[in-house]
């Protein structure tokens, strides 16, 4: 189907979305750094059920050049992003998040030579604009509040950076994947990032509690691990058939998902403001999938 990567990034994005409320809302630890390993190494166990089934592709330069380049760069973006999480408000940080794929026009094209349409390149505006909107909160200080912030909260600068981080990271994904296969590469580039990952958590956990920890979140952590598994595979098979920047545009909409968790199930607020990041959202998505 000509359009069936469109499917397969909301099937991600919901993916995601359904991921990160389960893990609000199951595990109970203060530590950011188990907690996303926890989702990471629960999300393993599917991928590496799927490689049984999946022939080890040919693997040329490219694809050890190009994966190499991403993981210290995966690693990097997910440190940056538990920082910003800690560092600063929500409001003020996850607004920055929706720039990913606005960054991606220029680095799909330096990268992978993939090059929007203006109407395609005005509906990744729109999606990023809208989810921008989106994670405002009560947005009391203003709607360029976020902006004003970058100044003095270290929050707000790391996640513009992990949002150009993705961008790249993205890029070189899809260009591993064109040199693979999409289940391939995407199994082993997060056994590989959780691996990378794993002494970061150990150096930021008590090692007294850490059995007793394990123990305890295991099982909460399950749920979470096989939706993010989920969108793993379903965001390798979209980027491998779809321009990168149109994929990720339409991923985004993973934030409008999680805004509508909150609401449902976290009793949060802001409905009128998330309708208007919803209804800019909704416009960008008709223009990227038109485009």
């Amino acid at each position: 189907m000509e359009n069936s990567w469109v499917l397969l990034s909301l099937v991600s994005a919901f993916s995601l979305a359904t991921s990160d409320a389960l893990t609000k809302k199951a595990l109970r630890l203060d530590n950011e750094y188990l907690v996303a390993w926890l989702r990471l190494v629960f999300s393993l166990p599917p991928l590496l059920l799927l490689l049984l089934f999946v022939p080890v592709p040919r693997l040329d330069r490219t694809f050890y050049l190009s994966f190499i380049l991403a993981l210290p760069l995966e690693i990097l973006a997910l440190t940056l992003y538990i920082k910003a999480l800690r560092l600063s408000p929500l409001t003020l940080t996850l607004p920055f998040l929706s720039l990913t794929p606005v960054f991606l026009i220029a680095f799909s094209w330096l990268i992978l030579g993939e090059r929007v349409s203006p109407r395609g390149a005005a509906g990744v505006g729109l999606i990023a604009a809208g989810g921008y909107s989106l994670n405002l909160g009560s947005a009391r200080e203003g709607l360029f509040a976020p902006l004003r912030a970058i100044a003095k909260e270290r929050g707000s600068v790391y996640m513009i950076v992990v949002a150009l981080i993705y961008s790249m990271t993205s890029s070189l994904g899809k260009l591993a994947i064109e040199h693979s296969s999409p289940i391939f590469f995407g199994a082993a580039y997060f056994v590989a990032v959780t691996a990378c990952f794993t002494p970061l958590v150990c150096i930021n956990m008590n090692s007294r509690s850490r059995v007793t920890v394990l123990l305890r979140e295991a099982r909460n952590a399950l749920l979470p691990g096989l939706f993010y598994s989920a969108m793993i595979v379903s965001h390798m098979l979209a980027v491998s058939i779809a321009k990168v920047a149109y994929m990720i545009a339409v991923k985004r909409s993973s934030l409008l998902m999680g805004s509508i968790y909150g609401i449902v199930f976290f009793r949060e607020r802001d409905i009128g403001q998330r309708l208007a990041g919803a209804a800019l959202m909704f416009a960008g998505f008709i223009l990227v999938v038109t485009g």
